[in-house]
């Protein structure tokens, strides 16, 4: 559950309220991006091993959140899981 000073909020509020995500396996968009971050926690999505590989993210993959991220914050944000 989130506390109200958690170190990981940090503006998202403006763009993440009421977000529609998709459960996600992560893949380069193109050959000069190689990985992306946790929106909250900064934790590595990428196809290096170590890194996390799925997560959830927003349409498009402009945006990515960990399972313990999604979890903690799904009700705070009012986010809404699509197929």
């Amino acid at each position: 559950m989130m506390e109200p000073n958690d170190w990981r909020l940090h503006g998202q509020e403006r763009y993440l309220t009421d977000a529609q995500l998709r459960k996600a396996t992560w893949k380069a968009p193109n050959p000069k991006w190689n990985h992306d971050h946790c929106e909250f926690c900064f934790a590595k999505f990428s196809e290096q091993d170590g890194d996390l590989h799925e997560g959830y993210s927003t349409e498009g993959g402009k945006q990515w959140i960990c399972e313990q991220c999604f979890q903690d914050f799904r009700e705070t944000f009012h986010f809404t899981l699509v197929e």
